[in-house]
């Protein structure tokens, strides 16, 4: 055995010192240290060496194996460095092609021209914990205990006390147990749903609260804040409406429409031939909320609004389908390059 892998060890640095080309050089090193290789045969092999003689066989097979590995390489570093004499290049560098450059998401790009919006309002900006209490999603909030957004089949319980936040109505909470009025903010962030995803449902989500308190607030500031939002972020000339609604932490409740950008109000197929699309929920706080968040009872009065981030990105750029939004497709990013 000793003397078999001498003559392999000769002959193999023979034929690795004789290659021209790269692929000359994988060939032989396929067949010296492939899975059918010259080396492998004789590994195989130890098992018909006699017991006493085998360990200094394995030991001689090893040696044979590294030494003919480091001639490989080294072979082929030599084989690298001819190239970039004859050629003048350096294979190692980078390559001169122009990388593309990426640009803004449009989800984050409408969050942040919304919020650019409201501080042109004199709102300011918070933010809070996407792993919430129980206390602050739902108790704080005015639901009941047997509201249906507690059961596991719409909310993401993490234990019985925390969950992924459903809204981003908690911040108002925590931000009013320790601020004073006045004060008007806004909350950007992610939301969690225990929804099956299509079209227009996606089981996380971005939204955008919004909460104004101070003595005398009434419904007529939160339509002229929204009418103004509206203006500033889809253009002049476009009606909206109040309808009643309901949503525990607020009394009275809204939803809020806006003339459909699609067809100017005469129906289509994006607004299910209303006429309208359904922009926000809004409404006057709560007197239960505000007791959570310890201010004195009939002192303040204040409105809230929600809003989906994504849902606003897709009608103000006509996308069909949220799930494009959190897919990485660079066919659907590259149509914002520039744009946004």
């Amino acid at each position: 055995m000793l003397e078999a892998i001498d003559a392999l060890r000769a002959d193999a640095l023979t034929r690795i010192a004789a290659v021209d080309t790269a692929d000359q050089l994988e060939a032989v090193r396929v067949g010296l240290l492939g899975r059918k290789g010259e080396v492998t045969g004789l590994l195989r092999g130890l098992k018909d060496v006699d017991a006493e003689a085998r360990p200094a066989a394995g030991s001689a097979l090893n040696r044979l194996k590294q030494d003919l590995t480091a001639a490989l390489d080294g072979r082929e570093n030599d084989l690298r460095g001819a190239a970039q004499v004859v050629t003048g290049l350096d294979l190692t560098l980078p390559g001169t092609a122009p990388v593309g450059l990426g640009s803004a998401h449009p989800l984050h790009t409408v969050l942040e021209e919304i919020c650019d919006i409201f501080y042109g309002m004199g709102f300011d900006r918070g933010d809070g914990p996407e792993v919430e209490l129980d206390y602050y999603n739902f108790t704080a909030l005015n639901f009941p205990d047997d509201h249906p957004a507690r059961d596991i089949q719409d909310t993401f319980f993490l234990s019985e006390d925390t969950l992924l936040r459903t809204q981003t109505s908690p911040v108002q909470v925590r931000l009013m147990e320790q601020l004073q009025p006045p004060l008007s903010y806004v909350f950007p962030g992610r939301v969690y749903r225990n929804e099956n995803a299509d079209a227009s449902h996606s089981s996380e989500f971005f939204q955008i609260e919004g909460l104004c308190v101070d003595k005398d607030i009434s419904l007529v500031d939160l339509r002229q804040t929204v009418e103004s939002f509206i203006e500033r972020f889809f253009g002049p000339g476009f009606a909206t409406r109040f309808r009643p609604h309901f949503f525990p932490f607020t009394e009275p409740s809204v939803e809020v429409d806006m003339e459909c950008m699609k067809c100017g109000g005469r129906g289509c197929g994006v607004c299910g031939q209303t006429g309208w699309m359904e922009i926000m929920g809004a409404g006057m706080v709560h007197p239960n909320v505000f007791k959570a968040a310890g201010y004195p009872e009939d002192a303040y009065t204040g409105f809230a609004f929600g809003m989906g981030i994504d849902r606003i990105a897709m009608r103000k750029y006509g996308i069909n389908d949220i799930r494009l939004l959190y897919e990485n497709d660079l066919r659907f990013l590259n149509q914002f390059r520039g744009v946004l």
